[in-house]
């Protein structure tokens, strides 16, 4: 029976709570700190927005169907991004992603330690030979849709690692 009367009485305190909290004003709360950006985005599920990143450095601010939003200019079409440096790319579905289409990474120096490619709106398996020629250049290859792909790139390059992206638009289903 003591245990039924504590209940009851802790239940007839909660009205009285919710009335004291009620008047209690909400502190502001503008300033937040972020957590870790590998806690943060490691679900992919929105783009990487970094602050404090030096000005030479690229991040993806957004995406769309047809293009990507990278340090607030907005790019149209299949993006190369090799050493910080953003370029068009010619392959406008996945079946067009060759060797020949990732051939400079047979001389830029050094060799990016991980190529991302972005597949568009799916993953698609990547065909062998274009798997054997992105191993022969050193890279290691992820493959992911564009919307994770430009997430990926932010973390890895935030973090100073050797990145290089090859993404189609999120609006791409090859």
């Amino acid at each position: 029976m003591a245990m039924g009367g504590g209940r009851q009485k802790i239940a007839s305190m909660v009205p009285y709570l919710v009335k004291t909290l009620r008047k209690q004003p909400l502190s502001p709360t503008t300033n937040h700190t972020l957590p870790s950006l590998r806690r943060t985005f490691s679900l992919y599920d929105q783009i990487n927005l970094i602050d404090g990143v030096p000005d030479d450095q690229l991040r993806f601010q957004g995406y769309s169907d047809t293009g990507f939003t990278i340090n607030g200019t907005k790019y149209e079409g299949s993006l190369l991004i090799v050493e910080n440096k953003i370029m068009t790319w010619a392959p406008k579905k996945f079946s067009d992603i060759t060797p020949q289409s990732l051939s400079i990474f047979q001389i830029v120096r050094p060799v990016p330690e991980i190529l991302i490619l972005g597949c568009g709106r799916n993953i698609i398996p990547v065909d062998p030979e274009l798997r054997r020629f992105i191993r022969s250049t050193g890279m290691k290859l992820e493959v992911v849709d564009s919307r994770n792909a430009s997430s990926t790139y932010n973390i890895l390059n935030e973090e100073g690692r050797h990145v290089a992206a090859a993404l189609l638009p999120y609006g791409v289903e090859s």
